[in-house]
């Protein structure tokens, strides 16, 4: 069973990395990566801007090398590409 994880602690993993949080400004995001709770064991990772496929490709081998489990999904009905990522 997966343990519990915040989104905050991924965010910070991230940004300590070197990656450029996603933002929202002038009613578009700027390119970079966001993170939301999905819920108490599991938290989202998704990429805005150019190159999204091997941004979280270059994520899910950061996260994955930190220890954390990673699954890339879709959202429902053709949506975003996003990362899945939970704590062993």
């Amino acid at each position: 069973m997966a343990r519990r994880i915040k989104a905050a602690s991924v965010e910070r993993l991230l940004i300590d990395q070197g990656h450029k949080f996603s933002e929202f400004e002038g009613g578009e995001w700027d390119p970079g990566f966001r993170v939301a709770q999905g819920g108490t064991r599991y938290v989202f990772v998704f990429y805005d801007g150019p190159g999204e496929a091997e941004q979280l490709e270059a994520i899910t081998t950061e996260l994955r090398a930190a220890g954390y489990h990673v699954v890339a999904t879709q959202q429902d009905r053709s949506g975003r590409r996003r990362l899945e990522v939970t704590r062993p």
